[in-house]
């Protein structure tokens, strides 16, 4: 799941993220509107978390952009305002759900969860290919029988890999995809964990490497 975290007061947006990071979301983070729209134009998100009152674009105005474009993002709008009128004009301008400060961070991770669920299009119920099946509810997988214990991003490049179908996935769709903008694309990180996920996968190996290309389990 990917998210964008919109909220000025930094200290409080870079400690959300630092949680969602730690429950294995990917977490862009942008400290105004003119930035979160921005964003938002260029990489697909499942949840925006958004904090209604942003200096310059307001958080009301992100709200309606994302609303018209027609994106599936999910909204989650954040406010000092508890008062009924409040949290209806601002469910009323397309915002998902409403999330009044302070909260918990339990409670905002339950909710981020719950419309990450409603922004993704369902899986199969399980991913199969090559003798290796993926269990993505249980978050299990089996190579020919044997149970493979993975780390999150080896489980989440393997689970794109299967869901392409035998088609070539490139490194850069693979770091976008189970990485955050904070990702370096010219860093190595993609090939590493493969090498480990290839490895824990066992022989004979299934990941084929398209060269110039990206990678595919035919």
């Amino acid at each position: 799941m990917r998210v964008l975290v919109v909220e000025d007061e930094e200290m409080l947006a870079d400690s959300i993220a630092e949680g969602l990071r730690a429950e294995a979301l990917a977490v862009d983070v942008a400290y105004d509107g003119e930035s979160a729209l921005e964003r938002l134009g260029v990489n697909a998100y499942d949840v925006l978390v958004l904090d209604r009152d942003l200096p310059g674009v307001h958080g009301d105005d992100v709200a309606r952009t994302v609303a018209g474009s027609g994106a599936e993002v999910r909204v989650l709008m954040l406010t000092a305002a508890a008062d009924v009128p409040s949290r209806v004009s601002g469910l009323s301008l397309g915002a998902d759900d409403y999330l009044t400060k302070p909260f918990a961070f339990e409670e905002l991770l339950a909710r981020v969860h719950a419309l990450g669920r409603r922004a993704q299009r369902p899986s199969p119920p399980l991913l199969e290919r090559a003798g290796i099946r993926l269990d993505p509810a249980r978050r299990e997988v089996f190579r020919d029988g044997r149970h493979v214990a993975l780390a999150r991003k080896e489980f989440a490049l393997l689970a794109e890999l299967l869901k392409a179908e035998g088609a070539v996935v490139s490194a850069e769709d693979l770091l976008e995809r189970a990485w955050d903008e904070n990702a370096d694309p010219f860093t190595n990180t993609v090939r590493v964990t493969l090498m480990r996920l290839r490895r824990k996968l066992g022989e004979p190996q299934v990941i084929e490497t398209v060269q110039g290309t990206g990678y595919r389990i035919p």
